[in-house]
């Protein structure tokens, strides 16, 4: 069953069923509304619901076979196996987080150097980058950052092999974190259309329908993580 925040990133809440609780005290829910944490962005945060009690959700992580298990905020009853219940997200947090996982790979556009880790959050992001010198014009890297934003570009999604990214190694920017393999097929977000692509690499995240959604982004700062290393910082505008 397709997981729900992958196959529609606006959806704020979905009916779901029980399918069982891991040792921890974990719950897991299909189909899973909830993103878990990966790839650098966190798990989602909400509630269910179910006959009249309520269970705050504080994170969601990958258990196995990439099942969704949503982490209870305190310890409470759980659901039981079999319950259906009503997944509701904590929508602002997942609406910014969308918007600073699309700003990132902006980032990774106006900043074309190898990526050798990141963070998204829901307020603030970064990129660290393989960069032995400071960019020598900040101000200039914010509004080429802007820039792309203003220009309301799609932000979509296709499918390739394994095979297929294995032709087109470029295509992953990331040093640190390398595409899930093993389902045979690779997903990739892209970033414009036809001529108007400026972005194209794989990600199992959520991300804003178009690129003005994201807002106004601040440029916080350039700081040395070690010899080759620079650590990008931006944030949301609001």
């Amino acid at each position: 069953m397709s997981p729900i925040y992958r196959e529609d990133a606006y959806r704020r809440e979905a009916q779901g069923k029980v399918t069982g609780h891991t040792d921890e005290g974990g719950v897991i829910v299909e189909p899973a509304l909830f993103y878990p944490t990966g790839g650098g962005q966190p798990g989602d945060s909400g509630w269910l619901e179910w006959d009249g009690q309520k269970l705050p959700i504080a994170t969601a992580v990958k258990g196995e076979s990439e099942a969704s298990v949503l982490v209870p905020a305190e310890p409470a009853a759980l659901p039981p196996v079999g319950a259906h219940v009503l997944q509701l997200l904590d929508w602002e947090r997942r609406h910014k987080l969308m918007r600073m996982h699309t700003a990132l790979h902006l980032l990774s556009v106006v900043v074309p150097l190898p990526v050798t880790g990141g963070a998204v959050g829901a307020g603030t992001g970064r990129l660290d980058f393989l960069m032995p010198e400071p960019p020598e014009d900040k101000t200039a890297l914010e509004v080429a950052l802007n820039n792309l934003v203003d220009a309301d570009l799609p932000v979509g999604e296709m499918w390739i092999t394994e095979g297929e990214l294995d032709a087109q190694p470029d295509l992953v920017k990331t040093m640190s974190v390398k595409p899930p393999r093993g389902a045979g097929r690779i997903r990739l977000v892209r970033i414009g259309d036809g001529a108007a692509q400026v972005d194209l690499q794989p990600c199992g995240g959520t991300h804003v329908a178009r690129t003005g959604e994201i807002g106004a982004l601040r440029l916080e700062g350039v700081k040395n993580k070690g010899k080759m290393n620079r650590r990008v910082t931006i944030a949301l505008g609001g």
